[in-house]
């Protein structure tokens, strides 16, 4: 059963956290994604395998925290973000981010400097710059009405895109200068993902500041790089990230 952990603006977070020993590690989910899918799961199984401290959990306006979704911004779950952070763990941590957790966990580590290790799992920065190209109908009903739909491949709703989001996310693009982030980076990206282009990912490491950045492309991975050989790999990214950084 999830816990709920009350932020500064009021709002209750959902969250699942594991005990352990050493640096933790933190889930970041996507865009309109929870805490029970499939690599949150897996990580949490791995975790407590490794007896590493976990976290799963859910941004306001998604799975079980409180919020409408079409009231979220990346601000707002950045926000999220840290006061998991804040409140919930101690020491250094690995981030592992998703699609938009992967912009998150970069906006994160350029606030604590105890991030000692980020994964990005087709990372997404600057995406709702990127990505989200509207039609001219789609751009009408975002001007009149305040939001717009976009089809999803990933379930049965569409992506509910409101104008306060769009123009928000512009207060945080990481991809137009360098990115002053100087601890380990890990990049899963799969060559079939519709989603987010492979190109994407070595933006992203030439304008990470740090030189410790590994790319890794699946030739068949799709966006959710989520099948048994996907999660393998980043089980190995994982504690190899791990040992490095102990080690270190």
């Amino acid at each position: 059963m999830a816990e709920f952990l009350l932020t500064n603006q009021n709002q209750k977070l959902a969250y699942h956290r594991l005990n352990g020993e050493g640096v933790g590690v933190v889930y970041l989910g996507g865009f309109m994604s929870d805490m029970e899918g499939t690599k949150a799961l897996y990580l949490e199984s791995l975790c407590k395998k490794l007896n590493r401290p976990f976290i799963r959990f859910d941004y306001f306006g998604h799975g079980q925290s409180s919020g409408e979704f079409t009231e979220g911004t990346i601000g707002q779950w950045l926000n999220d973000t840290l006061t998991v952070l804040e409140q919930l763990t101690e020491g250094p941590q690995i981030l592992i981010g998703s699609s938009m957790g992967g912009w998150l966990m970069c906006l994160a580590a350029l606030q604590l400097s105890r991030i000692k290790g980020l994964i990005g799992i087709a990372a997404a920065p600057d995406f709702v710059e990127d990505f989200m190209r509207l039609s001219p109908d789609q751009h009408e009903a975002l001007e009149r009405d305040g939001i717009c739909y976009l089809p999803c491949d990933y379930g049965d709703k569409p992506y509910a895109i409101s104008k306060k989001l769009v123009e928000e996310a512009r207060e945080h693009l990481l991809l137009k200068e360098p990115i002053a982030i100087n601890c380990p980076v890990r990049l899963l990206q799969g060559l079939e993902d519709k989603d987010v282009d492979w190109e994407k990912a070595i933006q992203i490491s030439k304008l990470l500041q740090t030189q410790d950045v590994t790319i890794s492309f699946v030739k068949d991975g799709d966006h959710r790089l989520a099948t048994d050989a996907n999660l393998a790999l980043l089980s190995n990214t994982l504690q190899l990230l791990l040992a490095s950084i102990e080690v270190g």
